[in-house]
């Protein structure tokens, strides 16, 4: 079935925010144009493409439904160009249903039309399940022979590589099919997540927010309002607790039943495969970051509460402005000159593929009521350009999110030339371009401060976004791992995964914290663990790609940009080693993550010798 691949951003940072009108003096926040997409639900084009896929779907299956072994390569090259542009149609159509509801989730007729064209498309598409099953039966001398005689056919191999990698797990045609019908119902789990979300309402010192807004207010200077915050959170948590519960319980429980009725290894392997890397390789970085907590984020979280002149460490304290940090509000314009700047003086190809979302109704920034919490970047379809939500509140580090998912949508425009099928990046390189747009960005204004202080700011902020992104992300991976293990044996009760969080917690952050009562609870909002299980390590390991990445960058490398160019515009084409190779870099390599690491320790040093 086809589902919408938002890029997910909202948890990296997990302060970014929402709630009310948001802070005046921001200037023009810009808007989707969706038209490039339809012009309305109603719209002729919308009704013509819906009738094509109709039918186009059923044609597709008579024509080559148990034939696919008998093809010649150009018959199958024809095969695969009518698949991919049933793929298009089919993801233009899901990519502005969900466009449409995520600007407004509780708006009643969005949530309705998203629901409809899902259910239409899978009830369209249910007779191509075959199409998969039965190239995962072609023999593999055959596929090769047919790759050997015709190039144009060669260019999908990737494609056909990932399918059929799948192979010892592909289920009867039946059940495939039974599979993919289902897949509505599990949709229904995570819409019930996000309208639950986006609804709930926060009373914070007599101001009604709703989850961003209040969690905007754990990053405010004055302490007493992120104690308010943070409390409010748990409170509002607990009372819708046993909903999140019965989400998790379920979505985990389907899971173990199609893994189990596959014979996956693990509750992890399918999203390995998805992501198309080797599980040692996703085990080696976990490794590595686990092992480099006390000299990340345990280091940094003690520099902190001295900083903060405590005792104790709060929940509450843990994304806090340093003391010697002015609140501030970054306007529209000045955020948007900062992040075209570092991106300019990257390279000026890649201001000007930045420039456009700016001008042409490509971003959508304001924060408004039932607005999707968070920030994302959605690629839509090769033939239109992506769309980029974000909850633009001011903060400097809402810049850097800014940063990020335009980095995400230079990707995607760069990769867009592949085609439909092989434009889509694996989860662990999609967050390359975005996490190196971030590096640009904070690297320019690091070389732009004006003195010991501001430079200090600067890092601090900068080494706590990567702790968010790499430690962070790494506890939340153990946490699902322990919750799908913990969910394979019954039932779990809210305080069961309650306990689950708070086993990663502290050996994630460091003696430096206390953990009030109902921190246990914060497990309930992050909406990874339930649209895409395990998704989250593939923020770490983006981030520490980058790093090694950058650190090529910054010896002055021969033809860096170009060779980065060249591998943002691979899209979805080659693996990691293909792809990092030019660079002179291995992800598979033990060292690897110990580069990346070290990028966050010595800035973590330099911050060090600061206070002496």
């Amino acid at each position: 079935m086809f589902k919408v691949p938002f890029l997910d951003r909202d948890l990296m940072r997990d302060a970014n925010a929402k709630g009310g009108a948001g802070p005046d003096g921001l200037g023009n926040l810009p808007e989707w144009d969706l038209s490039d997409l339809y012009t309305s639900e109603d719209a002729a084009e919308l009704n013509r493409d819906l009738a094509w896929l109709e039918d186009e779907c059923v044609s597709f299956a008579t024509d080559y439904e148990g034939k696919l072994a008998d093809l010649d390569a150009e018959g199958l090259l024809a095969c695969v160009l009518r698949n991919e542009k049933i793929n298009s149609i089919a993801g233009r159509i899901m990519s502005f249903a969900g466009l449409r509801y995520y600007q407004m989730t509780t708006d009643a007729d969005r949530a309705k039309f998203m629901s409809d064209m899902q259910e239409k498309l899978t009830v369209f598409t249910t007779p191509l399940v075959f199409f998969t099953l039965e190239i995962n039966r072609i023999e593999d001398a055959t596929l090769d022979a047919h790759f050997a005689t015709n190039t144009d056919l060669a260019r999908y191999k990737p494609i056909f590589d990932r399918i059929r990698a799948m192979r010892p797990y592909q289920l009867s045609d039946e059940l495939e099919k039974f599979l993919h019908d289902l897949g509505v119902v599990g949709d229904a789990w995570e819409r019930l997540f996000d309208e639950t979300i986006a609804g709930l309402t926060f009373d914070v010192d007599g101001v009604e927010l709703n989850i961003e807004g209040t969690l905007n207010l754990l990053t405010e200077q004055d302490r007493t309002k992120r104690e308010a915050a943070a409390r409010e959170l748990a409170r509002v948590f607990a009372e819708n607790i046993k909903i999140f519960a019965r989400v998790h319980n379920t979505q985990a429980k389907e899971k173990e039943i199609v893994d189990r009725w596959r014979g996956m290894p693990t509750p992890q392997t399918g999203r390995h495969l998805s992501n198309h890397v080797e599980p040692e390789v996703v085990e080696a970085l976990r490794e590595a970051v686990v092992a480099a907590y006390p000299k990340l984020s345990h280091r940094y979280y003690e520099l902190k509460r001295k900083w903060l002149g405590l005792d104790r460490m709060q929940v509450w304290d843990r994304n806090a402005p340093l003391p010697m940090e002015a609140t501030r509000t970054v306007d529209w314009e000045e955020a948007r000159s900062t992040v075209m700047d570092a991106y300019s003086a990257f390279d000026p190809r890649m201001g000007d593929l930045a420039e456009p979302f700016f001008d042409k109704g490509w971003i959508d920034a304001a924060v408004k009521p039932g607005k999707a919490p968070g920030a994302f970047a959605h690629p839509t379809v090769t033939d239109v350009h992506p769309y980029v939500m974000l909850n633009y509140l001011g903060k400097p580090r809402d810049v850097m999110t800014l940063a990020h998912e335009l980095g995400h949508g230079v990707h995607q425009v760069l990769a867009a030339d592949q085609g439909e099928m092989l434009s889509s990046t694996p989860l662990t390189l999609a967050e390359t371009a975005s996490v190196f747009g971030e590096m640009l960005t904070f690297r320019k204004m690091l070389e732009n401060a004006t003195d010991k202080n501001e430079r200090k700011i600067l890092l601090a902020g900068k080494v706590e976004d990567m702790i968010n992104t790499v430690v962070r992300q790494i506890a939340f991976y153990d946490f699902e791992c322990k919750l799908h293990a913990a969910r394979a044996e019954g039932e779990l009760t809210p305080d069961d995964i309650n306990a689950l969080w708070m086993s990663v917690q502290a050996e994630s952050l460091g003696e430096a914290f206390d953990f009030m009562e109902g921190y246990e609870t914060f497990w309930t909002y992050v909406p990874h663990f339930v649209h895409s299980p395990f998704y989250v390590y593939a923020y770490a390991f983006g981030d520490g790609l980058v790093n090694a990445l950058y650190s090529v960058y910054a010896e002055g490398a021969d033809g860096f940009e170009e060779k980065y160019f060249d591998m943002l515009k691979a899209g979805g084409s080659k693996h990691h080693k293909e792809l990092l190779a030019p660079f002179g870099l291995d992800a598979s390599d033990p060292t690897f993550w110990d580069k990346g690491l070290s990028m966050i320790s010595d800035m973590i040093d330099e911050l060090e010798a600061m206070e002496d």
